[in-house]
């Protein structure tokens, strides 16, 4: 494996977010949804530099099958968040090809949510299927497969303190 973004890297960029964001929802109570499991890591430090009140809940969504193969159909499990009426942020670890994205904008819009966003730690340009907006950024990769930092490859190297190029 070769360290593609290093602790100290992520730290910086996670308290610049976490600032912008604090600036962007001043007096707006914002819910943070985090994408399961991968967002884990990042949702965590992102929240200890969000310096206005909000709030967090969690999604289970993958398009990635037990071997990691991505395959056409969306799983996902709401578990019956309420968004109506709030201002949300889409938390996601890395948006690859979009897809597990534009399904769950699509179903967070059914419910009325006064502004919907996304943020992703990591974002793959190019990466095919890109119809959702990505409002905030932290660093632009190749197409490289990538675990640390709350990614996995199989459910390992999800501990990793920083993000990894796996080697073939």
């Amino acid at each position: 494996m070769k360290v593609l973004i290093t602790e100290n890297q992520l730290a910086d960029k996670i308290r610049s977010l976490g600032l912008t964001l604090s600036r962007d929802y001043e007096g707006k109570n914002p819910l943070l949804v985090g994408c399961l499991k991968g967002s884990l890591v990042f949702l965590s430090d992102l929240i200890r530099q969000i310096t206005v009140p909000h709030t967090i809940d969690f999604v289970r969504i993958s398009t990635y099958g037990k071997f990691r193969t991505s395959s056409e159909n969306v799983q996902a499990d709401l578990f019956n968040i309420d968004v109506k009426n709030r201002h949300v942020i889409i938390i996601e670890d890395i948006i690859d090809t979009g897809m597990t994205l534009a399904y769950l904008t699509e179903a967070l819009k059914k419910q009325t949510p006064n502004s919907l966003k996304v943020c992703t730690l990591l974002f793959k340009p190019g990466g095919g299927y890109e119809p959702t907006k990505v409002d905030y950024k932290g660093f632009d990769i190749g197409n490289d497969f990538v675990v640390g930092y709350g990614l996995d490859w199989n459910e390992r190297y999800r501990s990793l303190p920083y993000i990894a190029i796996v080697s073939d």
